[in-house]
């Protein structure tokens, strides 16, 4: 089944806990330039999502929004990262005014280092895509958790209950 072989390459290639943040250069929705020494020194919390504006995504942005004082408290920074422009992480963060930085990765830097595209199945069909996984690093910039089965509506108490 070329599907199940497909998604074991990229599950391979997926970082996993031990592993060190690549480096990178993108931009944020506010169009600044976020590399890998603006993690350094910090515990990142860092999702992944398919596209803004969608139904998934937009819960689970916003569960980590309305819990942010909860994920700041708890010595976290939150970064969003999708292959969506700039103007719409923009307007999916003014939207719902998340106080957190969307990097807009369209060159799929950190999509592809972080070996989180590939196969999906929605509604029988199959493509290519971002796959929902989120990343929690710490100061040292090494992966300390990777959550595969993200809950968009509770992704928070995936970060915290660890």
């Amino acid at each position: 089944d070329r599907s199940s072989a497909a998604s074991d390459v990229y599950k391979r290639q997926m970082l996993k806990i031990g592993d060190n943040l690549p480096d990178f250069s993108c931009q944020d929705d506010k169009g600044n330039t976020v590399t890998q020494d603006d993690f350094k020194g910090k515990n990142i919390v860092l999702f992944f999502y398919p596209r803004a504006n969608t139904p998934g995504c937009t819960a689970q942005a916003c569960n980590l929004s309305e819990n942010y004082d909860r994920l700041t408290k708890a010595g976290y920074s939150i970064f969003g990262v999708s292959a969506d422009q700039v103007k719409h992480q923009s307007s999916f963060s003014n939207k719902f005014g998340f106080p957190y930085p969307l990097l807009a990765d369209t060159q799929k830097t950190l999509i592809n280092s972080f070996g989180v595209w590939g196969f999906k199945k929605f509604m029988g069909k199959e493509y290519e895509g971002i796959l929902r996984t989120t990343f929690v690093l710490n100061k040292d910039s090494i992966i300390t958790n990777v959550i595969e089965k993200v809950k968009t509506k509770d992704h928070t108490s995936q970060i915290l209950d660890l």
